[in-house]
C-alpha cells in the first residue's frame, strides 16, 4: 500500500491554498494594481535616478507621513489630505533647491528629517490611529479597492502620454540641462510637470508599499534598467517592464510564502538588481 509522505500533503494543501487565493478578487486587485503601479513607478524611476532625485522620493515619503498625521489630528480622510499635500510639499522642495546655494542631498536630508520628526510629534498628540502604524509604514497591496484601481490605471495612462510625447525632451533635460535651456526648452515647466507627477506616484503608491518602501520602490528598477541598457528609450522601457514584473512576482511570492507584500515586492526588485550587477555594466547612454 502506498502512503505519501507527510511534507508532499504540505506542498499540495500550500498549493492548493495558493491557487484558490489566486481566485478571490482582492487578490486579482493586487496583482494588477500590482503590475500597474510598478509600471508608472518605474517609467516616472527612470528619470528620477537620472536627474540624481533618488532622496527627493525619499523626502516625498517621509513628508506623507506628515500629511497623514496632520489629516489625523484634524479628522481628516487621509486619503483625502495626502495627494494635494505632497504635491504642494513637493512644489515647495524644489522652489527651496532653486533658491538655495546648499547641495541638493543636504537640503533634502533636513526637509525630511524635519518632517518624520514633526510627524511623530503630531501624532504623539493622538491616542490610537485607526489605520494601523505597520500598514502605514510598510503599507497592503491586498487592500487595494476598485477606486484604487482605476486611480492606477489612470495615473499609468497620464504617466505614460506625458514620457511617450515628451522622451526626447526628458532625454536632453536628463543628460545635459544647460543645452536644453540653450535650444529654447521650458525647463522649470517640464520640472514642475515631474515633480506634480511624482507625487501622485508616491502618494499612490505609500497605500501598497508603504511610507518607508515607496522610494526604494521607484528608484530600484531604474538602477537595475541602467546596468542592462545604454540607449535612453530602452533604459525607460525597460524600467517600466522591471517595475511592473518585479510587483507582479512579489505580489505572488508574498501570497504563497505568507509575507508581507509591500517589502516583499522590494526584496524581489532588490534580487532583480543584483541579477544585473553580474553582467556587463553600460556606462554612457546613447539616444
Amino acid at each position: 500500500m502506498d502512503h505519501e509522505h507527510p511534507s508532499g500533503q504540505i506542498m499540495d494543501l500550500d498549493w492548493q491554498n495558493f491557487t484558490a487565493l489566486l481566485q478571490l478578487p482582492f487578490m486579482q486587485r493586487a496583482l494588477l494594481g500590482g503590475v500597474m503601479l510598478g509600471t508608472t513607478g518605474g517609467l516616472l524611476g527612470s528619470i528620477t535616478v537620472l536627474r540624481q532625485l533618488s532622496f527627493f522620493g525619499d523626502a516625498l515619503g517621509h513628508s506623507a507621513l506628515l500629511g497623514i498625521s496632520l489629516g489625523v489630528l484634524l479628522g481628516i480622510s487621509p486619503n483625502l489630505i495626502l495627494i494635494p499635500f505632497l504635491i504642494c510639499f513637493g512644489l515647495g522642495v524644489m522652489y527651496l533647491l532653486e533658491k538655495t546655494q546648499l547641495w541638493n542631498d543636504a537640503l533634502l536630508n533636513i526637509v525630511y528629517s524635519a518632517a518624520l520628526a514633526m510627524s511623530v510629534i503630531i501624532l504623539s498628540f493622538v491616542e490610537q490611529y485607526q489605520g494601523g502604524i505597520n500598514q502605514l509604514l510598510f503599507g497592503d497591496i491586498l487592500a487595494i479597492s476598485p477606486a484604487n484601481l482605476w486611480w492606477n490605471g489612470l495615473l499609468l495612462v497620464v504617466c505614460t502620454t506625458f514620457l511617450g510625447l515628451t522622451l526626447r525632451t526628458q532625454m536632453l533635460l536628463s543628460l545635459d540641462e544647460s543645452l536644453a535651456k540653450v535650444r529654447g526648452v521650458a525647463v522649470s515647466q517640464h520640472r514642475l510637470a515631474f515633480v506634480v507627477l511624482l507625487s501622485l506616484v508616491v502618494a499612490v503608491a505609500i497605500k501598497s508599499v508603504g511610507v518607508l518602501l515607496v522610494s526604494a520602490f521607484i528608484v530600484i528598477p531604474a538602477c537595475t534598467a541602467r546596468l542592462l541598457s545604454q540607449r535612453f528609450s530602452l533604459y525607460v522601457v525597460l524600467s517600466a517592464l522591471l517595475g511592473g514584473s518585479c510587483a507582479l512576482l512579489g505580489v505572488l511570492l508574498s501570497a504563497l510564502l505568507d509575507l508581507p507584500s509591500g517589502p516583499t515586492i522590494v526584496i524581489t526588485q532588490f534580487g532583480a538588481f543584483l541579477g544585473a550587477i553580474a553582467l556587463p555594466t553600460r556606462q554612457a547612454f546613447t539616444a
